[in-house]
């Protein structure tokens, strides 16, 4: 059985015409909504729906804030889907909405729908990169973009006051993999149908870390791009249609190799361009890493006071971590 990815995030938002406004600016597709709620398309036929905060059609939720209020993990057949929904239906109610998606409360508050999803392949052709010495694009430049099209939702992120036993439920009850581990700061768990390296990320509510209070919280989502032109087209397309312009701007990640750009959202949280994350599968080995904030990125472009020292690199590979028998 397997967990291909987020098939959808459902926001709740104070103003569901600037949420939407974003997105689009954002260069998301809007497809068809409806007078209480506005919904978006991606390539890989995930999508984003945005809600008023009360709208009753919301789950019911531990969150604080506006933002993502449910996950819906795409299951990538009809055996698959029943077992899983069969074991969560043992201790927790499991309901089945008229749109297909069963539909639950994970442990640690979070609302979680699962539905069949069929993922559209994406084809994407990076150019290749000419470096001294390394010539890779001759009498060819490099192809100019308009917009930013991201393709695929890669991950969520919340703050929540147990990521632990977050990590633990995830891994037991939906066969979610670690890859990896920033002690005492978060846990990156990826789906076990994706190649992504991570498609959840569960933060310490109370990490010693900007924004973080110690309450659960919707922390931002992952809209993947091709490389790092099209990161930056979006982003000053962005700028130039008036959003808040990303306070660490440009960066890459240490823990998970990504280009990153995150831009503050007014659905919740910060909407992040990314591109040229590791791919990994059950042969990755995950690890722990004993300076956390310095495994959150190699460089950025505006030099926040939690990365003014230099990186550290200490980690070590965990070992002996087995998926819950029955998961593949």
């Amino acid at each position: 059985m397997a967990i291909t990815g987020i098939h959808s995030l459902v926001y709740g938002v104070g103003d569901i015409d600037i949420s939407a406004r974003f997105f689009e600016d954002f260069g998301l597709r809007p497809a068809a909504g409806g007078d209480h709620h506005r919904r978006f398309t991606l390539p890989e036929g995930s999508q984003v729906v945005i809600r008023h905060r009360d709208d009753p059609l919301l789950p019911a939720s531990s969150l604080e804030g506006d933002g993502v209020r449910e996950v819906v993990w795409g299951v990538d057949g009809p055996a698959a889907l029943e077992a899983l929904v069969a074991d969560l239906s043992r201790d927790r109610v499991v309901t089945q909405g008229t749109d297909g998606v069963f539909r639950f409360v994970t442990d640690f508050g979070l609302a979680m729908g699962l539905t069949l999803f069929n993922k559209v392949p994406v084809t994407c052709a990076p150019d290749p990169l000419n470096a001294p010495g390394h010539v890779r694009r001759l009498n060819q430049h490099r192809k100019w973009r308009l917009r930013a099209c991201p393709k695929g939702i890669a991950h969520v992120v919340f703050a929540i006051p147990d990521y632990e036993a977050g990590y633990v439920f995830m891994r037991d009850r939906l066969g979610f993999r670690l890859s990896d581990n920033q002690r005492g700061f978060g846990m990156y768990l990826r789906a076990d149908g994706t190649n992504n390296h991570h498609s959840l990320l569960l933060l310490n509510a109370s990490a010693p870390f900007p924004g973080m209070d110690g309450k659960h919280r919707f922390h931002h989502a992952n809209f993947a791009v091709e490389d790092i032109d099209e990161i930056m087209v979006g982003a000053n397309h962005m700028q130039r249609q008036g959003w808040e312009a990303s306070h660490l701007g440009l960066g890459r990640h240490r823990i998970d190799s990504a280009l990153f750009y995150y831009i503050p959202c007014p659905a919740g949280g910060e909407a992040e361009y990314g591109a040229d994350g590791d791919y990994v599968d059950d042969g990755w080995v995950p690890r722990e890493w004993t300076a956390p904030l310095f495994a959150f990125s190699h460089f950025v472009h505006n030099l926040p006071p939690f990365l003014m020292n230099p990186p550290a690199w200490d980690f070590h590979y965990i070992t002996g971590i087995e998926p819950k028998e029955g998961h593949h």
